[in-house]
């Protein structure tokens, strides 16, 4: 090849590649939008769309999680020019140092992503700091929602949210650093339902730092997903005066629809105002709520364990009628070198022992399902023993964690042989060792809430639904079918009358431990209990069902510190059944006594 020939072909090799340079510039500048996004990313402002958190209603559809605008100031340290950093933050209302280390922190995170340099400022302070914004380029304002509270009631419930931790973020890529999420209660349990999904939004800003409109339309900007509302089975105005009976008083009230295992109202006291823990104050707060030595964040309805007291009885009453150790025609006397037990008439047979409370009557009936005689060995057959009444107890629900829909709850504790072994030593123990497990003491625990849902097993004669807070997501008329499992407990059926006759006895009948209880015209069955405290005067307990022909309300009460179960949780019931089914009470006199009574400064 000459001379010439070679010089033509590097002048088409040089115009070649100019030519694919060019075609490929043609390409990304012009044809190629996806470029062109990449470009709005470092000159264009990108904008997060939060959806709207998904509301929560009551029952009868009354509001009681809501949402209320706010803003997030946010910083993109790349675009910050200096600025006058004393005005600024006289306008916002932090200190200086506070400015310079969320500054810094925010240049760490990343120069060209956003960070939150102050969250949560209401709309109406936010719009006296918006107008000042031109002034500091590189900080723009962000909408999204806050939490209200319309009933501000039932804050164990509904928990409340807390910004994600550096675990969190780095677990789940939905979440980013100043984002929320549900800490507690139905908040948490239902995180994913109520959040939805966020959305993006692409804005132009000028030199000014304002915006000037969409970029292209709006075409690359994408769909914020508002959350799902929940529908609850709550009650919100038996939820108030649930917590208004209580006020001034530790304890729990917890109410449930037995037929569907539906949650009326979990009252926990003392507790707190849930707006406490919204927006900017909510750290002070929680400080503050934490260092209560009456302990408002502790939710007694699901996480205080205590000994059931007397309420035990029925249990052991349908557990000894099973197993066949004793007939509806047993009795005992009260024999009480046995145990202590008030004074009352003769326990003739099991419905009298039920309505009148005897202690040696059930210290009698659980010697017998424990001391069975099935082997030689005491040791050997006490265990035996233990270990059927064991499984009965886990049919009832007991000692293991409600299957409910909220985070918090415990599961109390039924002793085992391999419980007993461990203390005492394995087949060194027998009925004298364990017999204050007879009148529901000892190393017996239980949470209010099982016992409510004890009631609601006398109520129904044996079965329960698992109980639940939330009946629908989405809509009102939508179900959860897998938060309604039906149990029905190992015991005949054909015993739960005589239980329920002798409930309505102890309420109806003179010789009752819960006269207090009774409402006019609404038959009421329940059980009063005294649950002993180390520590201090007895804690009070109650459960109940009504009406008796058709129950429609389960309920269980326990008043710390206060003694008798007929003096301050049996009228505190009725009061709450009376409520619900009526929309009234008949009985003022009873109800101003418990609103006025202040338990906490007497024990002071």
């Amino acid at each position: 090849m000459d001379l010439d020939e070679r010089r033509w072909v590097l002048i088409g090799g040089v115009l070649l590649v100019a030519f694919i340079f060019i075609l490929r510039l043609f390409w990304i500048q012009v044809v190629d939008d996806r470029w062109k996004a990449e470009a709005a990313n470092i000159s264009e402002r990108k904008l997060t769309v939060f959806p709207s958190r998904g509301l929560i209603h009551d029952r009868h559809g009354r509001l009681l999680v809501a949402n209320t605008p706010v803003y997030d100031l946010m910083v993109v340290p790349r675009e910050v020019r200096p600025f006058d950093t004393t005005a600024f933050c006289q306008l916002i209302g932090i200190e200086r140092e506070v400015l310079t280390e969320r500054l810094s922190a925010a240049s760490r995170y990343s120069s060209y992503k956003p960070s939150v340099l102050e969250k949560q400022i209401p709309a109406g302070q936010f719009a006296a700091i918006a107008v000042h914004l031109h002034k500091y380029p590189g900080i723009y304002g962000q909408s999204r929602t806050l939490r209200t509270y319309p009933e501000r009631t039932a804050s164990h419930v509904l928990g409340y949210l807390s910004e994600v931790d550096a675990r969190k973020v780095e677990q789940d890529p939905y979440y980013r650093p100043g984002d929320v999420i549900g800490a507690a209660g139905l908040e948490s349990s239902y995180e994913k339902e109520l959040r939805g999904r966020r959305g993006v939004r692409y804005v132009l800003v000028d030199v000014h730092n304002n915006i000037k409109g969409p970029y292209k339309d709006g075409q690359y900007d994408t769909l914020a997903v508002e959350g799902k509302d929940l529908y609850t089975g709550l009650d919100a105005q038996l939820q108030r005066y649930g917590e208004d009976l209580m006020r001034n008083k530790k304890g729990s009230v917890v109410a449930l629809d037995p037929r569907n295992g539906e949650v009326l109202c979990l009252v926990t006291s003392p507790t707190y105002d849930p707006e406490l823990l919204v927006g900017r104050v909510r750290n002070t707060n929680y400080v503050e709520l934490q260092k209560d030595p009456l302990k408002p964040l502790f939710d007694r309805a699901l996480q205080a364990q205590y000994p059931p007291g007397s309420i035990y009885k029925i249990v052991q009453s349908l557990i000894a009628l099973e197993e066949g150790v004793i007939t509806p025609h047993t009795g005992f006397a009260c024999n009480k070198s046995l145990v202590g037990c008030h004074n009352h008439p003769p326990a003739s047979d099991v419905m009298r022992a039920i309505q009148f409370s005897c202690n040696p009557y059930f210290y009698q009936t659980f010697r017998r399902i424990i001391e069975q005689g099935q082997v030689p060995d005491r040791f050997r057959d006490a265990a035996l023993g233990l270990d059927e009444w064991h499984r009965y107890m886990e049919g009832f629900g007991l000692g293991r964690r409600p299957e409910i829909d909220l985070p918090a709850a415990k599961g109390g504790s039924i002793p085992s042989t391999a419980y007993y072994d461990k203390i005492y030593g394995e087949r060194r123990w027998a009925f004298s060792t364990i017999y204050s497990v007879s009148i529901g003491q000892g190393e017996v625990l239980v949470v209010p809430l099982q016992m409510a849902n004890l009631a609601s097993v006398f109520a129904n004669k044996g079965w329960y639904i698992e109980p639940h807070v939330v009946r629908s997501v989405g809509h009102p008329d939508s179900t959860l079918d897998h938060r309604r499992n039906k149990v029905v407990v190992p015991v005949d059926t054909g015993w739960f009358g005589l239980v329920q006759e002798a409930m309505r006895r102890v309420v109806e009948e003179p010789g009752g431990t819960a006269r207090q209880a009774r409402i006019k015209d609404i038959t009421v069955c329940g059980k009063t209990g005294t649950a002993e405290n180390p520590h201090g005067k007895d804690h009070a307990v109650f459960i109940a069902f009504a009406p008796m022909e058709d129950p429609r309300i389960a309920i269980a009460v326990y008043v710390e510190n206060s003694g008798f179960g007929g003096t301050w949780a049996a009228p505190i019931a009725s009061l709450m059944i009376e409520q619900y089914l009526r929309d009234s009470i008949s009985r003022p006199e009873l109800e101003r006594r418990m609103l006025e009574a202040d338990l906490i400064a007497e024990e002071e």
